[in-house]
C-alpha cells in the first residue's frame, strides 16, 4: 500500500530524473503522467496509481516547491473537471486510452453541449436528436453557453435518441469531434464584452457508435457523473487563505485607508469568514471523496460560490466608489480561460452575474440540496411519465 511517504518518493525520483529546469515542459507532463502522478486516484496506466484522492496534495506539494510545469489547468478545466471522471467511470478501455492522457497532457481541449435554448434548466427537455444510422449516429440540434467551444477538439455531448419515452428516459451520452462536418460554433457576447461562451449549430453531424458513453437511452445518468464533477470543480476547487475574490477586497482594504467605513467593514468581516468557512467546507468535501464520485453535495459548495462570489464583488465597486466603475476593456475578445483575480473590479462585479447560472442555476441547485441532501419532499412534476414528444414546448 502506497502511503504519503513513499508518493513523495516517488515524486522526488521523477524531479530528479527529469529536472523542471532542464526538461521540455510537455516532456516533463509526460514523464508525470506516466508515472502515475498525474490523478493519483485513477487507474494505474492511466495517469494514477489508484490511490486516496486525498493523497494528490502530496505530489502537488512536491511538484510546486521544485517549480514544476503543469497542465494549465484552468485552460483544460472542462476536461480536467468534467470530461475525464465521466470517461473513466463510462468508458471502455479503449475510449479510456485513446482520450485521457491528450486530455490531462492539454493536447485536445474539452468542450460541454448540454445546454440548449429550450433546455437549460430543465435540461433533460433537450431536443437535440441522435438518430442511428449504421454504426454512426447522426446528429441535429442547437446548444449553446458552451464555454471554450472555440478551442475544443472533443466535447461531451448528450443527444435525444428516443423521443417516444419521458424526457430522462430517451437521451444518450456521446464524445463529439468538434472538427466534424456540420459542426458550428459562434460566440455569443457577454455583459463584460468578452465572448468566452458560443453556441454551437449541429447539423448532420455524425458520430461513430464507438464514441457513445454509457448503454443507449442511458445519458441522463451518465450525465449525473459530468454535473456533479462540475459543481465541485466549480464551486470546491482548492484555494489557500484568502484566496479567490475575497483576498482582492482584503488587499485594497489594506492598501487604501481612504475608503474604509464602518459599515464596509463590518460586511467585509462578514464576509471574510463566510468565504474561509466556504473554503474549509470545500476541503472537507475533497476529503470525502476518496473513492467513487461526487454527489448532489457539491450542489451546495456551488450556490455559495455563487452568491459570495456575487456579494463580494458588489462590495468591492462599493468600496473602491467611482473607481469600481472603471473598466478595462469593452472590445470583444476570446478568451482562453475566465480570470477573475487578473481583471479590475468592474470585470469581477459584471463576470460574477453568472456565476448563478453556470453549472446549474442556483434555483435548481436549491431543489438539488432540499431533495437529495435534507431529504425533503420532492415538488411535483407532472411531467415525469409523459412521453417527450408528448410534452408541451
Amino acid at each position: 500500500m502506497t502511503d504519503a511517504n513513499d508518493l513523495r518518493r516517488r515524486t522526488r525520483e521523477l524531479l530528479a530524473a527529469h529536472p523542471p529546469a532542464t526538461t521540455d515542459r510537455k516532456a516533463f507532463l509526460e514523464a508525470r503522467f506516466d508515472a502515475g502522478l498525474a490523478w493519483v486516484h485513477f487507474p494505474e496506466g492511466l495517469g494514477g496509481l489508484g490511490l486516496p484522492r486525498t493523497l494528490q496534495s502530496v505530489v502537488e506539494a512536491e511538484l510546486a516547491a521544485a517549480g514544476a510545469p503543469d497542465n494549465d489547468p484552468r485552460r483544460i478545466g472542462i476536461g480536467l473537471g468534467m470530461a475525464a471522471p465521466t470517461i473513466l467511470q463510462y468508458g471502455t478501455e479503449e475510449q479510456k486510452r485513446r482520450f485521457l492522457r491528450p486530455l490531462w497532457l492539454g493536447e485536445e481541449v474539452w468542450c460541454q453541449l448540454f445546454s440548449e435554448p429550450g433546455a437549460g434548466s430543465d435540461l433533460a427537455a433537450l431536443g437535440t436528436r441522435a438518430v442511428k444510422d449504421g454504426d454512426t449516429w447522426v446528429v441535429n440540434g442547437q446548444k449553446v453557453w458552451t464555454s471554450s467551444a472555440h478551442l475544443a477538439r472533443w466535447a461531451i455531448l448528450i443527444a435525444r435518441t428516443d423521443p417516444d419515452v419521458p424526457k430522462h428516459r430517451g437521451i444518450t451520452y456521446f464524445v463529439c469531434d468538434m472538427t466534424d462536418p456540420g459542426v458550428e460554433v459562434r460566440p455569443l457576447r457577454q455583459i463584460t464584452g468578452e465572448a468566452e461562451f458560443n453556441e454551437v449549430f449541429l447539423s448532420d453531424v455524425r458520430i461513430p457508435d464507438a464514441h457513445r458513453l454509457g448503454e443507449v437511452g442511458d445519458g441522463w445518468r451518465v450525465a449525473q457523473t459530468t454535473l456533479n464533477n462540475e459543481r465541485v470543480a466549480i464551486g470546491g476547487s482548492p484555494i489557500p487563505r484568502e484566496g479567490g475574490m475575497i483576498g482582492k477586497v482584503a488587499a485594497t482594504w489594506r492598501d487604501r485607508p481612504d475608503l474604509r467605513t464602518h459599515d464596509l467593514h463590518q460586511r467585509l468581516l462578514d464576509l471574510w469568514v463566510e468565504a474561509e468557512a466556504a473554503r474549509l467546507t470545500g476541503a472537507r468535501l475533497r476529503q470525502q471523496l476518496v473513492a467513487g464520485q461526487p454527489g448532489p453535495e457539491g450542489a451546495g459548495m456551488k450556490l455559495s460560490f455563487a452568491r459570495l462570489n456575487q456579494q463580494i464583488s458588489g462590495l468591492e465597486v462599493e468600496l473602491l466608489g467611482e473607481e469600481g466603475l472603471l473598466y478595462e476593456d469593452w472590445t470583444m475578445v476570446r478568451p482562453e480561460q475566465v480570470n477573475f483575480t487578473g481583471r479590475d473590479a468592474g470585470y469581477r462585479y459584471l463576470r460574477s452575474k453568472g456565476n448563478s447560472i453556470e453549472g446549474g442555476t442556483s434555483e435548481v441547485l436549491l431543489n438539488i440540496v432540499a431533495e437529495r441532501v435534507l431529504g425533503l419532499p420532492a415538488e411535483p412534476r407532472t411531467d415525469k411519465d409523459v412521453a417527450w414528444k408528448d410534452l408541451a414546448r
